[in-house]
């Protein structure tokens, strides 16, 4: 049988599921040769199982066994790592609880002269409860103080009341208390697929918080500057 013949007969042995070692002892061929012919050919989900099963396609096996090892190890890393932010957690102080929210402010609060008072700004569901709660477990912030208020494209209008009621459920604030929405006027050529469950960014803002505001900016210098600090 020609080289061509026989790199034909390979692909037609490949594409019914065999394997590559099966094929080049059936052509007496090298297999090195047949997994360049049909390095093209895409098994089946079916034909891998079977193969990988009967253990014919050895780097296959090979390669599905370390695939295993890896997510096994990955899911026992997080596991570990669970614990281990468990145990540190629950060691925190309220100095620790301060401290981080001094950070997400650092981060994600205003700190310019042209906003007067305290306002944090995130789309992140979780850090904005943080920043909600922190605010009055730690600051001592009055609940009725806090004003939330919600950014978002124009092109999710229609569904508003579903987006204020998720913030409101979340943070336990009647929508009444929300200021009226900010609709971002950029238009959109496209609905993308997660339309439906984007809920804008929210933006917290504190009644009569200059003082407030300058507390912050005085706790994120010190830590700025923990270096300078006299031991």
């Amino acid at each position: 049988m020609a080289k061509f013949d026989k790199k034909i007969a390979a692909r037609k042995l490949r594409i019914k599921g065999k394997s590559l070692a099966y094929i080049a002892k059936f052509l007496l061929v090298s297999k090195s040769s047949v997994s360049i012919w049909c390095r093209d050919v895409v098994l089946t989900e079916v034909q891998q199982k079977v193969l990988a099963d009967k253990g014919a396609d050895g780097r296959y096996k090979g390669r599905m066994l370390g695939a295993e090892m890896n997510r096994e190890k990955k899911r026992k890393n997080i596991s570990e790592s669970k614990r281990w932010a468990k145990e540190v957690f629950y060691k925190f102080s309220e100095r620790d609880m301060l401290i981080a929210g001094i950070s997400l402010y650092w981060a994600e609060g205003s700190k310019t002269e042209t906003t007067s008072g305290f306002l944090f700004v995130n789309s992140d569901p979780a850090m904005i409860k943080f920043m909600h709660d922190w605010l009055i477990d730690v600051m001592g912030i009055e609940k009725e103080r806090i004003k939330p208020r919600l950014a978002i494209n124009e092109i999710h209008e229609p569904r508003i009341g579903q987006v204020l009621k998720f913030w409101s459920d979340l943070l336990g604030v009647p929508i009444g208390k929300f200021k009226k929405p900010w609709y971002i006027k950029t238009k959109q050529k496209k609905i993308y697929s997660n339309y439906d469950s984007y809920f804008g960014v929210l933006r917290l803002g504190v009644e009569k918080s200059g003082k407030l505001k300058y507390k912050m900016l005085s706790l994120i210098e010190i830590i700025r500057d923990y270096k300078k600090l006299p031991a």
